[in-house]
């Protein structure tokens, strides 16, 4: 053994020497830096091919960041002149798809793509790692460090494949993206959300953003109607960037019932039941109809399935639907199957990429094995939203070699939430995605980012996950994250940050937070509900309390499929002790922040508290309101009036606290408005309604 080691310690010496001599410049020969810009000159931008427009506008960008670090502006040229520095920006078609190379040659630098996608993410990495610009500047305002001179001796970088193949956002619930900017139309939509469309300027920044942390896919709203013009500019300014786009599941074939009794009304001013089982005919007329609209954009992922209204089972709404689960399951199947057919019809790409995403009952009657789902589709879990934990068939489906896999997860969902605050750390992302990447499940990852300003941190860690996942390590990304923003108090942000996430309390049964924003907000306004009717209407009061016992159709799927996000069985003295428990974890998270916060730079300390502390001011401004009306309710079970009044008052106070951490958010300037659309968790909503219960009683 020894001998065998020498030897090959031998054969590794001998090569040291020709290693040397082969990474050492030729005799005579200098190896010459790259200059962006000196105080005396300035590279050319040169395009050796005809660009498409993703590329054009990525080249946009760069000029712009380049401008505002330097002052100075960059040409565009098809050639350099002689003695002038360039920046070759070039797409060579490759067998790998999206990859890219970054070298310096004789003091010129080469960005060369595999494909156009692969020549935007190659001009974005320089921007972020070589000129200093953060990819989510647009949502932080943290601005490049300003320089006179842009210079490297070297730049070498080849980028690897992907762990995930697609890997997008899913803007859903986006009540504050949809009315920050003044709106680009009205949505026709029978819904108390979603009523306006998203500026194209706001929805150009959020696909912008996406490219830069290297997403390529985007499904930029919820429900859109493709039909609608003012919607159909949110597909075409995320086509234009390159982006592959895809639909929200409640919309197989880019179609939702809204949608539906839409094309119906323009049609012939009729209203038929959304049904795929008493109106087959007409749901595949909507389908074949918006099916053309979608695949006349180059880089559509389709979406195949079968959802009712509002995101609920399609049967809710029509009684005559089989109630066997085969049934239903062989309805969904059947609806796939036609899809699959609609789409060889208008998709003139060999083999169009396709998903179903395994939502609340598809997830249940998959993991019964009552779905067929067609070959080549990729099927996507879900996880139990928020991203804590997937949803039951995850784990127990077997995986098809004539299928591929992928997953969607939440950094956000309206109804339980996260929504205006963080709450899914990145330790807890990596542990969920871990366990996809172990079943092989990569080929697809749509994270719901709601939207974005809030998920900062969630965002860029996941990000990385996704393209590397092997190489991702919690830690260090988490201490890279919060020394580029917090320089010498990174250590006791962290921990701020750390102590918060630590504080929210868990299901003792299913190991997931009860009280988040959403859930803490729906407690409250149930308990609201209640006290309303105990002090006015004993009839309505009982009936509250009945059905509260009652296990509906739609919550019997959401129950199968995710588990019990709500605070289970637990009495209100139960929940007053969680509600206090989670309170004091705020409470100390909150002490750090006050301690951090004046030894940061103005700079550091508007993202701190813009990103930290008005979250920890929202959630504490929802917990001491609902830990007050849980008081009041057991005041009114006591029948003690001065006490129920007393807590409410608190109450309304408490919820001034969540307006105060609204308004720490709402800066600098640029941002005074956007919480003008907070039409989801709706904190003036929740203050009036305390309001009117105090009325009742004075």
């Amino acid at each position: 053994m020894n001998s065998l080691i020498r030897c090959l310690v031998m054969k590794r010496l001998l090569l040291i020497p020709l290693m040397l001599w082969c990474t050492l410049p030729a005799f005579g020969q200098q190896k010459a830096p790259f200059v962006l810009v000196s105080q005396s000159q300035r590279a050319v931008i040169v395009l050796t091919g005809d660009e498409t427009e993703p590329v054009r506008l990525a080249i946009q960008d760069l000029i712009r960041d380049v401008e505002k670090i330097t002052g100075k502006t960059l040409g565009t040229a098809n050639k350099k002149m002689p003695g002038q520095a360039a920046v070759f920006i070039q797409t060579k078609a490759g067998s790998a798809p999206e990859q890219f190379e970054l070298n310096v040659r004789n003091g010129d630098l080469y960005i060369t793509g595999t494909s156009p996608l692969g020549t935007v993410f190659g001009i974005y990495y320089f921007i972020e790692h070589y000129l200093g610009v953060d990819p989510m500047y647009f949502w932080n305002d943290r601005a490049p460090q300003k320089r006179a001179v842009l210079r490297w001796e070297t730049i070498q970088y080849q980028s690897q494949k992907p762990t995930f193949r697609y890997r997008g956002w899913f803007i859903n619930d986006e009540d504050l993206l949809t009315e920050w900017y003044e709106s680009s139309g009205r949505r026709n939509i029978d819904y108390p959300f979603y009523q306006q469309v998203a500026s194209p300027n706001l929805i150009a920044k959020v696909c912008e953003t996406a490219l830069r942390l290297q997403f390529n896919l985007i499904i930029p709203a919820s429900f859109i109607d493709i039909r609608n013009p003012a919607e159909a500019v949110l597909i075409q300014e995320a086509s234009k960037r390159g982006l592959f786009v895809s639909m929200h599941h409640v919309e197989p074939m880019g179609v939702s019932a809204f949608s539906y009794f839409n094309y119906w009304k323009a049609k012939d001013g009729s209203s038929p039941l959304f049904s795929y089982f008493s109106n087959r005919e007409k749901v595949e007329e909507v389908w074949r109809v918006y099916a053309r609209e979608w695949a006349k954009y180059p880089n559509v992922i389709w979406q195949i399935g079968l959802r009712g209204i509002a995101d609920r089972p399609m049967w809710l709404a029509d009684p005559n639907t089989p109630q066997t689960d085969a049934d239903r399951g062989k309805l969904i199947s059947d609806a796939m199957a036609f899809q699959m057919r609609l789409i060889q019809e208008v998709d003139p790409r060999p083999n169009p990429p396709v998903t179903t995403t395994l939502w609340a009952e598809g997830s249940v009657l998959n993991q019964a094995g009552h779905l067929r789902i067609p070959e080549k589709v990729t099927v996507v879990f879900a996880d139990n939203s928020p991203g804590w934990r997937w949803q039951a068939d995850f784990m127990q489906t077997p995986r098809s070699q004539k299928n591929t896999y992928g997953v969607y997860y939440h950094h956000q969902l309206w109804g339980s939430g996260p929504h205006l605050v963080q709450i899914v750390p990145p330790a807890q992302t990596y542990k969920v995605l871990s366990q996809a990447v172990q079943k092989g499940d990569t080929t697809y990852c749509i994270l719901n980012v709601s939207n974005v300003r809030e998920f900062q941190l969630g965002i860029a860690a996941s990000a990385e996950m996704l393209r590397d996942f092997a190489g991702f390590d919690t830690r260090q990304f988490n201490d890279q994250w919060f020394a580029e923003r917090f320089g010498s108090s990174a250590k006791a942000v962290a921990q701020a940050y750390q102590t918060y996430f630590d504080s929210f309390v868990l299901n003792d049964n299913t190991g997931t937070p009860i009280l988040m924003d959403g859930q803490t907000a729906s407690l409250g306004a149930g308990m609201l509900t209640e006290l309303k009717a105990q002090l006015t209407d004993s009839v309505q009061y009982q009936a509250i309390l009945k059905n509260k016992q009652t296990e509906t159709e739609e919550s019997k799927w959401i129950k199968s499929a995710i588990g019990d996000m709500r605070s289970g069985d637990l009495s209100l003295s139960e929940q007053l002790v969680r509600v206090v428990r989670q309170r004091e974890g705020l409470m100390r998270a909150d002490a750090l922040a006050i301690k951090i916060a004046p030894q940061l730079t103005p700079e550091q300390r508007l993202f701190f508290e813009v990103n930290f502390v008005a979250q920890i001011k929202i959630m504490l401004g929802l917990e001491d309101w609902l830990m007050h009306l849980i008081q009041a309710k057991l005041a009114a079970d006591a029948a003690d009036k001065s006490s129920v009044i007393q807590h409410l008052q608190e109450a309304t106070r408490a919820i001034s606290l969540a307006q105060q951490g609204k308004a720490l958010s709402a800066k600098p300037e640029k941002w005074k408005d956007w919480y003008r659309g907070d039409k989801k968790l709706n904190l003036a909503r929740k203050e009036a309604l305390t309001n009117e219960v105090i009325t009742l009683l004075n």
